[in-house]
Order: C-alpha cells, then structure tokens, then sequence
C-alpha cells in the first residue's frame, strides 16, 4: 500500500524534509518519488506541493501519516480533521483488557 510520508534532510539542527510517496514497509530513504518540500527553519513555514499529484493519490486512497496529514490540513491542501498520534504501552493495555 502507498503511503506519503516525511523524509528527513538538510544539516544537523536545520532539519528540512521531503513529501515522499513510498510502500508503507519501505524505509525513507531508498527509491520513492518526490512530491513536495517542506522547511520549518524559516519564518513563514515553507510548505510545498504537487497539487495534481496529490489529488491523483488521494482520489487513488494513499495513506498518510499522521504528521502528514496534519500538515496538509494546516496549510490548506485538504480539508477535514487533524489527526492525533495515540500510542498506547503495553502495561496500560493489558490493565485495560482487565477491565
């Protein structure tokens, strides 16, 4: 399945990532496609993207990650609500199953 995700680059303390589509399972750094740039160094936040590209995976059902999705809602490219990173620990999910 694809998925957009963030790849880092840039300079130790100037971190700049790239919008990248790639397999779910793929790591970020090896052959994936580049659709948008993304610098939070700078005031204003520099995000760019691939409008049509974009439109082409969304209507085509690419995952996106959380960060991503959330960045794409706060810049204006889609529309709907942020999604938020729950992470649950294995001990506070086995209290949970008890209950």
């Amino acid at each position: 399945m694809l998925s957009l995700k963030l790849s880092r680059v840039g300079k130790k303390k100037q971190p700049q990532y790239r919008l990248i589509v790639t397999e779910q399972s793929r790591d970020p750094w090896g052959k994936s496609e580049i659709i948008g740039h993304y610098n939070p160094m700078v005031n204003p936040k520099i995000f760019t993207v691939d409008a049509d590209r974009l439109a082409t995976l969304m209507k085509n059902g690419v995952r996106l990650t959380t960060t991503v999705n959330n960045l794409l809602i706060n810049f204006g490219h889609i529309k709907g609500e942020k999604m938020q990173k729950v992470h649950i620990s294995k001990k506070r999910a086995a209290k949970a199953e008890k209950k």
